[in-house]
């Protein structure tokens, strides 16, 4: 195999946030992050959770999901609203370049490989611009 390097397995961790207003399968989408996350360990260390969103990001407010028991999480499922990791409706703007530079800073802090953001239309669009800003620092 001289000449050949080989891949190492990074192992990367996750992170989930939520935001908008509590919708009845709010948990419930969680809960499949949570399941689908377990599925992969050879992929993904551990599971962090933002306290209440985006805003949890910035303050790095992160909840390691990876310690709660399995009956703990299986609660989800018929747990209304979103109080299990909670949720906000602060929006990122282009012009808000620290807030963008500061989730970043806490991705790489934290090892997060892979990010959930659960929410309707403007955390997806959220999302977009979070996304749109990494890709120009890396």
């Amino acid at each position: 195999m001289a000449g050949f390097l080989r891949r190492s397995k990074v192992i990367k961790n996750a992170l989930v946030a939520q935001s908008g207003g509590p919708s009845p399968v709010i948990n419930s989408s969680l809960l499949g992050v949570i399941e689908g996350c377990n599925a992969y360990p050879e992929k993904i260390g551990k599971l962090y959770a933002a306290w209440h969103g985006v805003e949890g990001i910035l303050k790095e407010d992160l909840i390691d999901l990876s310690r709660q028991s399995a009956d703990e999480i299986k609660l989800l499922k018929n747990t209304p609203a979103a109080g299990a990791i909670g949720t906000c409706r602060y929006k990122l703007h282009k012009e808000q370049m620290e807030d963008f530079q500061r989730i970043i800073d806490v991705f790489k802090v934290h090892n997060i490989g892979y990010f959930f953001y659960i929410g309707g239309n403007d955390s997806n669009y959220t999302e977009y611009k979070r996304r749109k800003q990494r890709d120009k620092c890396f």
